[in-house]
């Protein structure tokens, strides 16, 4: 497969990407999880297919990315996978290192900067192990390979300061109303025309998704902010 063509992520989507953020993505979040930090980062095989001049910010765990790529599988090179094909073609957002796409993808696209395409090959146990993954056509025990390029890196949502941001009343938990409010200023800052059900309809699905315990709130760790963050 060949080098993707690069491509400047529409503005219009980030306010999209950002009224999300909280939902986990359901393509590529990987069913089974590998053990290990450093000993699984080095099973993951990086190669660096163009790197820009200027590199900054590199990404780390927390952040926002904005991203195209393409999966193929390693056995005979077909493709299962094309972010162009999903969202009328826009670059995905996600944020890194939350498990929002398979370990494999958290690990290959750290400490990369805007503009840098990646082409990483992950194991099984990084990606869908021994079950594989039917409905993304992935076999068990299938080695992936991604081509990636990454457009954009922020500061993610789930971040201490993002936490902080929605908990207007400083309780170190998120009520509903709180989140309501969120996603109506990220609804009015990217101006997009959405149903009107699409408030409720979003907000109902972040506390399905997120409210483990059912008790009405998100709490910091629901909400995953990091071991090493402090609240």
């Amino acid at each position: 497969a060949g080098t993707v063509p690069r491509r400047r992520p529409p503005r219009s989507d980030m306010g999209r990407g950002l009224s999300l953020l909280l939902l986990p993505l359901a393509l590529l979040a990987a069913p089974v999880r590998a053990e290990g930090g450093t000993a699984a980062a080095a099973e993951v095989q990086i190669e660096v297919l163009h790197l820009p001049e200027a590199c900054s910010p590199k990404s780390k765990k927390g952040d926002l990315l904005n991203a195209h790529y393409d999966g193929f599988l390693a056995s005979d090179g077909s493709k299962f996978y094309c972010s162009r094909t999903q969202n009328e073609g826009h670059p995905k957002w996600f944020v890194l290192g939350v498990g929002q796409v398979i370990k494999g993808l958290d690990i290959a696209m750290m400490n990369m900067c805007p503009g840098e395409k990646r082409k990483v090959t992950i194991p099984p146990s990084l990606a869908y192990g021994q079950q594989g993954y039917a409905q993304g056509k992935i076999p068990p025990n299938a080695t992936l390979i991604f081509e990636i390029e990454l457009y954009a890196v922020n500061k993610g949502p789930r971040s201490v300061e993002a936490f902080n941001q929605i908990d207007k009343d400083g309780d170190k938990k998120l009520s509903e109303l709180e989140i309501s409010q969120y996603l109506k200023e990220e609804f009015a800052r990217d101006g997009k025309k959405r149903h009107p059900s699409a408030h409720d309809e979003i907000l109902a699905d972040i506390f399905k998704k997120n409210d483990h315990d059912r008790d009405g709130f998100i709490s910091a760790k629901e909400y995953n902010v990091y071991q090493h963050d402090e609240l």
